[in-house]
């Protein structure tokens, strides 16, 4: 059993930064993808970024050239550095972690980040 916990949440003026940080129970050099997941109130759950175990990452549309995925293995976390935050990325975001061959996924419990002037 993997365990996740995201923290870094907040509220956030337009325009500003947050990085969410997601530590899992378990190496994450096993993992064979790590990302970021977002739900806000009404939609259905998005990925915002993806980070596969050769190191290469992916973006959704709405976040490309503001959201950075990153991750420290020795520390076991992954990161999402968000810039340029704007009123529709808020949202919970959620840590998702998958592993085995059998892809099994775990979920963090999410961390509310809220855009407001």
């Amino acid at each position: 059993q993997v365990q996740l916990v995201e923290s870094g949440g907040g509220l956030v003026q337009p325009g500003g930064s947050l990085r969410l940080s997601c530590a899992a129970s378990a190496s994450i050099l096993g993992a064979n993808t790590m990302g970021w997941y977002r739900q806000a109130p009404g939609k259905q759950r998005e990925l915002v970024a993806q980070i596969v175990s050769g190191g290469s990452s992916t973006y959704g549309d709405s976040v490309k050239g503001r959201f950075t995925i990153s991750r420290d293995s020795a520390a076991n976390t992954v990161y999402l550095q968000m810039n340029n935050l704007k009123l529709e990325d808020t949202a919970v975001y959620y840590c998702k972690m998958s592993v085995g061959l059998m892809w099994r996924d775990y979920w963090g419990q999410g961390t509310q980040v809220t855009v407001s002037s």
